[in-house]
């Protein structure tokens, strides 16, 4: 691992300042004075930092408690990263840096990308990204009050009467809380699907993460009059579609490893079995597990996540959390914690379940490196949703399924529409999860400025990168780290655009704003735009041309364009699809095939490649190295329409993809 430079903190007051290298005189004065004030070290809080630094302003970071990063550097070392191709700007760049980082290589533009990692590799990448942009970052700083004028921020006040004062303001925090405080409109919960003419917000009883065998609810099985286990309700069940005031569940992201040097899952104070009755029900009526994720990060560790019906989601745990006070939230954290170290230390040690649950369980423990100062327990709860902005537009189902395009991206988000379980009731006698919700989007899809900015008569400096304006449902595909990084660059921009055009931040032309993103790296379009000397043909273009029968398809993720195709795994031999560019000038080109990859393609697909010199055949395996452009080689070609890829299917072991062809000119 690189090393990066030293770390470099001092308390002023109640607050504890990384000073990201530097530590100005200015760190330990009472009133601290920024161009951009940032609440909330999370990922889109820092790289919103990062960006304004590199505009050359001034920014500091507030943090309420002692983590930086958020669940990037919380254990969530598995990116939900959706189409990773559409990840770029500091994003990407973090990314590239995790990459270099694990492989010991110099960060460049070109490096590869990498979204598994282990949480202090996440930190100590951060930690030199904000040194090198001269970022401080004070923890311990809960908001007392904020000051403002008509319709600005002045300042923030924290509990400790330290004053940070700036000319425009980001709420990065995940639970919305300057925001709230500035007088900006916000929701909780899920809006009934009529609200914004959705299909799948509200109330949703589904088959994901459901009891698969019926299991009785009740304190004594079989019997109502003994009254219900903890956490299940015992409201009836709305209709489907209605609006409600509940979140998705919480949890804790582990780092399990099985190292010798594990920590053991540790019995919380207050242990009590009642809160773990539902499952060992639900084993003793035959479910096995799995019970939770295990999904490598690298070092032998992992991200793990909930998995089913009963797992480390504390379903019906966390309604109140989002608007809660600081000590409010501390206590239902620690329920949280609580909870989740008593699933493991009951899956690992109570004798009333399978050996092999209590042997597999136990062969996992908390990773001794990881975590440290808080004994190898995450320090972040996963706040999966929390407050969301009500502004002038607000993103909805119909926008994830590119039904309804944004005219003003400030960047892409391509992750499933995803709400975790919201109550756990009871249908006929037995316990059902309710509000699991996973619907794949067609692509990456733009995200509108209109929703990362207030009602200017609410507040004309504030960018809400985070807590942004989405319907339940929508902000489930939204909420990923990888988006909130990009949302942070975005807000970050527009914020010094403002601030250099003394203006509000909801009139920053948003042409202004898009070739400053551009500029620096942002995607805003999907697929993207050609580069110079590049032409891309996708499946859907008009110039492909194709023999037999070709099925549209969006079951896999990492296609381009809005779909793929394939040949049904049928028709060997007949099925033919053909990609035609119309290439600019003569030249040498390389070539790439791109397809999404799954057990079930063929490992023997011939591609034949027509260039001036004839006919050359690769074999390529669609198994493996899906979502990315493949090469195909480099070659002489004319300009016009003579070149040409043709994917064949004869005699091919699996399903035959066809997605997208690339020729780049090199020479």
């Amino acid at each position: 691992m690189p090393s990066f430079s030293r770390r470099t903190f001092l308390r002023v007051g109640g607050a504890v300042v990384f000073c990201g290298g530097l530590c100005p005189q200015s760190a330990a004065a009472p009133l601290v004075s920024a161009d951009l004030v940032v609440y909330g070290a999370t990922s889109g809080g820092l790289v919103a930092a990062i960006q304004a630094r590199r505009m050359g302003r001034t920014a500091v970071v507030l943090e309420p408690s002692t983590h930086l990063g958020g669940l990037t550097t919380g254990g969530l070392g598995q990116t939900d990263s959706g189409t990773a191709a559409s990840i770029k700007g500091i994003a990407g760049e973090f990314y590239r840096r995790i990459h270099a980082a694990y492989a010991g290589t110099p960060v460049t533009p070109t490096s590869p990308a990498r979204f598994t990692f282990e949480p202090h590799v996440a930190r100590t990448v951060f930690d030199a990204m904000l040194a090198e942009a001269g970022v401080q970052v004070y923890f311990g700083l809960r908001i007392a009050s904020v000051n403002r004028s008509g319709n600005r921020l002045l300042e923030i006040v924290g509990d400790n009467g330290q004053a940070f004062q700036g000319g425009m303001f980001v709420d990065a925090s995940y639970e919305g809380d300057l925001m709230a405080r500035a007088g900006v409109s916000w929701t909780v919960g899920r809006e009934s699907n009529a609200t914004y003419g959705e299909t799948i917000n509200g109330v949703q009883l589904r088959s994901g993460h459901q009891f698969n065998f019926p299991v009785s609810p009740y304190v004594v099985a079989g019997s109502p009059a003994s009254g219900l286990l903890p956490g299940i309700s015992a409201a009836p069940v709305a209709p489907a579609g209605s609006g409600d005031g509940l979140i998705q569940a919480y949890n804790f992201r582990m780092c399990l490893t099985q190292a010798a040097s594990r920590i053991p899952f540790p019995k919380p104070a207050g242990y009590d079995p009642i809160a773990y009755e539902l499952l060992l029900r639900y084993v003793q009526a035959g479910w096995n597990g799995p019970f939770f994720t295990t999904h490598g990060v690298g070092g032998g560790k992992t991200d793990s996540n909930n998995n089913g019906a009963f797992s480390t989601d504390f379903i019906g745990a966390n309604y109140g959390y989002p608007t809660a006070s600081y000590a409010a939230r501390e206590s239902m954290v620690a329920d949280h914690r609580a909870y989740q170290q008593g699933l493991m230390w009951f899956l690992a040690n109570d004798p009333r379940l399978p050996a092999a649950v209590r042997t597999s369980t136990a062969s996992w423990g908390l990773a001794a490196d990881e975590f440290v100062s808080t004994g190898g327990w995450p320090p972040q709860l996963y706040v999966r949703e929390a407050r969301r902005m009500v502004s002038a537009h607000v993103m909805t189902e119909r926008n994830c399924r590119g039904q309804e395009p944004v005219p003003d991206p400030v960047g892409l988000a391509s992750y499933t529409m995803d709400s975790h379980n919201c109550q756990r009731v009871v249908i006929n006698g037995v316990v059902k999860n309710e509000g699991d919700v996973q619907i794949g989007v067609p692509g990456p899809y733009g995200i509108s400025y209109r929703s990362i900015v207030p009602t200017e008569s609410q507040c004309a400096n504030l960018l809400v990168p985070v807590c942004l304006a989405a319907s339940h449902i929508a902000y489930g595909s939204i909420r990923m780290e990888p988006v909130f990084m990009i949302l942070g660059q975005s807000a970050a921009t527009a914020a010094v655009l403002a601030l250099s055009a003394s203006t509000a931040v909801q009139q920053v032309p948003y042409a202004t704003l898009r070739a400053r993103l551009l500029a620096d790296g942002q995607l805003l379009q999907w697929p993207p735009p050609a580069g110079p000397g590049e032409v891309i043909v996708d499946s859907r273009d008009p110039s492909v041309t194709r023999a037999g029968t070709w099925v549209s398809s969006t079951s896999i993720r990492g296609y381009w364009g809005a779909d793929y195709e394939h040949d049904g795994n049928t028709a060997k031999g007949v099925n033919r699809l053909r990609f035609r560019p119309s290439l600019p000038s003569s030249g040498t080109y390389a070539v790439y095939l791109r397809w999404t990859a799954d057990p079930n393609r063929s490992s023997n697909v011939p591609i034949d490649i027509v260039h001036n010199g004839g006919v050359t055949t690769r074999v390529v395996d669609q198994r493996a190295n899906g979502g990315q452009w493949v090469s195909l080689g480099s070659y002489s070609c004319g300009a016009g329409t003579a070149a040409s890829v043709l994917i064949r299917t004869e005699n091919t072991n699996g399903y035959v993809i066809a997605d997208a062809a690339r020729w780049v000119l090199t020479t």
